[in-house]
């Protein structure tokens, strides 16, 4: 009987117990953890997760809660990704909130300024600028475009309780895409496939024009 209790209790030791160690773990301990399985992120989402790629989000300063979901999203394959999938496959829940962790505590870089050839190009970025913050902050209630600021902040800083992604300074390149796969309904991992429902009444000039702006939220 006393070989059975230990076998069992070695058992509960070795199932249970890096879940309840990684629970006593304090937030630190967690972002140490994160950064070191964070290694192989940095060729597409860069050093400390502020890529340097248009197309490849920006992880540093994002909502852990947010990237937790993302990367249970892509290893269940609710969202389509081959890279992420592979990546995402390897991980275990803990290793996705230290990984959240760490990328939730990284400053996000901001984008290069826009550089013009001419007055035109200035003049035109502008206006996209300042259409896009229009939507933003008051979408379009004649067509129903629900404004982005309910979900994303004034400035762009989400909303970590609901786990609304932070969007500021994001590449315009990944935001169009992101917004362009969500009309289409290539990308769909959202509440009642809210973004879906907002995307497809935006025109490709209204989803341009807003990338623009966000790119520039501090």
């Amino acid at each position: 009987m006393q070989k059975k209790s230990l076998v069992f209790a070695l058992t509960i030791l070795l199932s249970g117990g890096v879940t309840q160690v990684h629970a006593e773990m304090t937030h630190a301990d967690s972002v140490n953890m994160g950064k070191q399985k964070a290694m192989t992120c940095v060729s597409c989402h860069g050093e400390h997760g502020n890529s340097t790629m248009p197309m490849f989000p920006k992880l540093a300063q994002q909502n852990a809660g947010y990237i937790v979901n993302q990367l249970k999203a892509f290893k269940s394959g609710e969202r389509k990704d081959p890279i992420m999938a592979t990546f995402a496959m390897s991980l275990t829940e803990n290793d996705m909130v230290d990984i959240a962790n760490y990328y939730a505590d990284q400053k996000i870089a901001g984008e290069p300024e826009e550089t013009f050839d001419n007055a035109e190009e200035r003049t035109e970025h502008e206006t996209l600028v300042f259409q896009g913050g229009d939507l933003y902050r008051n979408g379009d209630l004649k067509r129903e475009v629900s404004a982005c600021i309910g979900c994303h902040g004034p400035l762009g800083e989400g909303n970590k309780p609901a786990a609304f992604p932070a969007l500021k300074w994001q590449h315009k390149d990944y935001l169009i895409k992101s917004l362009t796969d969500f009309k289409f309904g290539k990308r769909s991992n959202t509440n009642d496939n809210m973004m879906h429902m907002i995307a497809v009444k935006m025109t490709d000039a209204e989803i341009k024009a807003v990338a623009n702006r966000i790119a520039t939220m501090k």
